[in-house]
């Protein structure tokens, strides 16, 4: 019998190969050719699963981002069925940051999709929709945070969004070496601590009398 070949498996095959390219060349040599060597296979295979490099490049972006919404999955199950919004907060904002390998190599792709973002259309608004998508996410759980008491109600819930997702702009300062990667983690504590401490000391304390 002819073998059987899984078509999503080598696309995810690309999608990592393509990572590596830009992890250890950087996206000026992000050419087909490239990432087909590093695949492991000719160009002509490649291009039998992605017919541009735009289709290729958007192909390893949603799959870095399903990677991201995996780690991040995989950090709330270790905090139990009903886990406080402030932990939820912590565990996604820390997985969007390069603190491990496989973070390393879908921050730097998303790195290498925002630049081809800023020069063709189409990559614009996948990316675009995308991003917005994981804001919407994030404001949710905000909103959902103040009408259960953990933050202030005189909170905006779209500027302490915008706040939150301004955390990963630590990204390059750690990719760079300007602060450690604990350092980017207690600056995401303290923002945090601040955001939901006032809720807390602001509830009125009971005694028996």
């Amino acid at each position: 019998m002819p073998k059987q070949v899984d078509h999503r498996r080598r696309r995810e095959t690309i999608a990592r190969a393509l990572w590596r390219v830009v992890e250890q060349r950087g996206v000026t040599q992000l050419t087909m050719r490239v990432v087909a060597q590093e695949a492991g296979m000719s160009l002509g295979q490649l291009q039998h699963y992605f017919a541009s490099r735009t289709a290729m490049l958007s192909f390893a972006m949603d799959f870095a981002s399903e990677q991201t919404s995996a780690r991040i999955r995989r950090g709330l199950e270790k905090l139990g069925e009903r886990p406080h919004p402030r932990d939820v907060l912590q565990v996604t904002l820390a997985e969007m940051l390069p603190l491990h390998a496989d973070a390393r190599a879908t921050s730097r792709m998303s790195a290498a999709y925002a630049l081809e973002a800023l020069h063709d259309d189409a990559v614009h608004e996948q990316a675009r929709h995308g991003i917005a998508q994981g804001r919407t996410l994030v404001e949710q759980l905000v909103r959902q945070a103040i009408a259960d008491g953990h933050i202030d109600t005189d909170r905006d819930p779209a500027t302490e969004t915008n706040l939150l997702l301004a955390l990963t702009g630590f990204t390059p300062l750690i990719e760079l070496d300007v602060i450690e990667p604990q350092d980017a983690l207690t600056a995401i504590d303290a923002h945090l601590d601040r955001l939901f401490r006032s809720a807390v000391e602001r509830r009125p304390h009971f005694s028996v009398e």
